[in-house]
């Protein structure tokens, strides 16, 4: 069986997680139903980076212990993740000392060995934010690109890893896509960064400044395994690196990283070079996500426009929260959410094209007393080409990671459809073979949906099964 192993970054438990975050997640969870579907063996892993120096400053921010404070932020992640039906295999934490420190120690055994290990002392500008060393060239007026502060300027002594050895053979890499960077434009921006120089990154932080949060680098307890390092080796460990070498050697290596912008470098440059270091096989794709920006601007705390899933789960099922993240724009472009903008894909996409559909095709059959046809071909040549033609168009879409262009395939056979009803006007002819065929197409239309709306689909197979009509996307009370 051909196995498909996908993964998300693991977010920072600094904070609860935010509508942000839940992008990745639900477009990797579509990947790994559609693989499914297809009858391969995948594995789908997610989870949360809790080694880091800002959980340690955040607990201290709200005066509570760090590992309880830790503990709460990722429950509420993987409360929401399973909300909006995130269907992960296994959701992995580095704080876990049985599953995820000993490969992060191996690995760093490995490289050690590699000679590519080794302590200096070193003065930089660090971004607390990123978790970062960043260079004057990286800054905007002075400030990191993302957190939109001033770096701070540490010297200290730390291990460092030798990137710069690895420059031509990451070069090389990435040109003749051995590792697939989508879109092709990410790539030319990791080809750029590395043809600029690569320079030697530190791989360890102080304990003392850590204040005894994370990994202990092996035989030096003075210092900590720097959070980058330690967090990408996740993707090794959560399929049984150090702990399960059976597991590990069935999946990997990841077929598919789905990452944001923002951490490219850490997923395109640093992380092959560890596993070029540790002579483990490179993965085979990188997924390169936009932001979620809301009404134009980037969320943050300081404009107070956060906005919370689990709220909108609750006030309008996960559906629908899905669709509008998957259907807005293009995976590889920000999206800006406003509360219009998704009530109008639930009104116009959701409710009136899609649930109109499957009322009016159900009540008629309930009405001709027809159930669900035995027979799985369609007699209508017209509505058998438009499905076949959509199934192609929506396979292409899919291998190319165009999730918004293989839902648009997808609706435009369900307005194809809706169109077919008001010329054939099945209520009037009572013809039971084009009901049938409505029913037969409304089926295929649920198998596509699948992956992408999980919840509406599997309603859409009950009521073709019962013969029971009902509402698939209430009227919201702000109509």
């Amino acid at each position: 069986m051909k196995k498909f192993y996908i993964t998300t970054a693991i977010d920072y438990v600094n904070a609860k997680v935010h509508i942000g975050h839940s992008l990745e997640k639900i477009q990797a969870d579509v990947l790994a139903r559609y693989h499914r579907k297809l009858g391969e063996k995948v594995f789908f892993l997610t989870g949360t980076d809790e080694n880091a120096q800002k959980n340690v400053l955040a607990a201290k921010e709200k005066k509570i212990d760090v590992k309880k404070f830790v503990d709460e932020n990722a429950n509420f992640a993987k409360k929401t993740w399973q909300l909006l039906n995130i269907s992960f295999d296994y959701f992995i934490r580095t704080t876990n000392k049985r599953v995820h420190w000993p490969g992060v120690k191996k690995i760093w055994t490995l490289c050690k060995k590699s000679g590519d290990i080794y302590k200096k002392k070193y003065t930089g500008l660090y971004c607390p934010g990123c978790e970062a060393f960043l260079k004057e060239k990286d800054l905007k007026n002075g400030l990191c690109p993302y957190h939109l502060r001033p770096p701070e300027k540490i010297s200290e002594e730390n291990y460092f890893f030798r990137l710069s050895k690895y420059q031509k053979e990451l070069e090389r890499i990435i040109a003749k896509e051995e590792i697939k960077i989508f879109p092709k434009t990410r790539k030319n921006e990791v080809l750029k960064f590395i043809k600029a120089g690569l320079e030697d990154f530190s791989i360890s932080r102080p304990t003392k400044r850590m204040r005894g949060w994370g990994i202990p680098v092996p035989g030096d307890r003075s210092q900590t395994i720097y959070v980058w390092f330690d967090a990408l080796i996740n993707y090794l460990t959560g399929i049984g690196f150090g702990w399960d070498e059976k597991k590990f050697k069935k999946f990997w290596p990841a077929d598919l990283h789905i990452i944001g912008k923002d951490i490219l470098r850490f997923h395109a440059v640093y992380w092959p070079a560890m596993l070029l270091s540790a002579k483990i096989e490179l993965p085979k794709a990188i997924f390169v996500h936009g932001f979620i920006t809301v009404s134009g601007q980037k969320m943050s705390k300081s404009l107070g426009n956060i906005i919370n899933p689990q709220d909108l789960v609750k006030k309008y099922g996960p559906d629908p929260v899905r669709y509008f993240f998957l259907r807005e724009a293009s995976p590889f472009e920000d999206i800006d959410f406003t509360f219009e903008k998704f009530e109008r894909r639930y009104e116009f996409d959701l409710a009136h094209d899609l649930g109109n559909l499957v009322l009016r095709v159900v009540s008629l059959a309930k009405r001709e007393k027809i159930s669900f046809p035995k027979r799985f071909y369609l007699k209508d040549k017209t509505l058998k080409r438009k499905i076949e033609k959509t199934k192609k168009l929506f396979k292409k879409e899919m291998e190319k990671f165009e999730l918004n262009k293989a839902l648009v395939s997808l609706w435009e056979l369900i307005s194809f459809s809706n169109v077919y009803i008001d010329r054939k006007k099945p209520w009037q002819k009572r013809e039971k073979s084009i009901i049938k065929d409505l029913l037969l197409t409304l089926s295929e239309i649920s198998e596509i949906l699948f992956p992408f709306l999980p919840q509406t689909a599997q309603k859409i197979q009950t009521q073709l099964k019962k013969i029971k009509p009902q509402i698939l996307f209430p009227k919201l009370k702000s109509s």
